[in-house]
């Protein structure tokens, strides 16, 4: 069974920066690629930023590029994601997710519980 459990969300002021970390089951991060996507209430997932499984390949959408980092442990089946310079409209949950093959390109089949991150003004 799929298990993604995040952590790291919180209150931050606008500018400063949080991280994310989900610890996934070895069955389910093994051989995958990993992702991060969020929503605020009304509005659709974005998918903002994703790992390969060797690590080799990211992509951080337009929105977060420059002051989001992905990265992983694969020892430790652990995925982070650094958010710096955080904006009061990025006041959403956060999920991680487990891809279905190597690639980040692919279908992400499981998601985490979701962790709520709020930036004040």
């Amino acid at each position: 069974q799929a298990r993604l459990v995040e952590s790291g969300g919180g209150l931050v002021q606008a500018g400063g920066s949080l991280r994310l970390s989900c610890q996934a089951s070895r069955r389910t991060f093994s051989g995958n690629a990993m992702g991060w996507f969020r929503q605020a209430p009304g509005k659709q997932r974005e998918f903002i930023a994703a790992i390969s499984w060797s690590g080799d390949d990211t992509f951080h959408a337009d929105s977060v590029k420059g002051r989001f980092t992905i990265s992983k442990d694969n020892a430790k089946s652990k995925l982070d994601q650094q958010m710096n310079r955080l904006k009061t409209e990025e006041k959403e949950i956060y999920y991680c997710a487990a891809g279905e093959s190597e690639s980040w390109r692919g279908l992400y089949e499981y998601f985490g519980q979701g962790n709520q991150v709020t930036v004040s003004s």
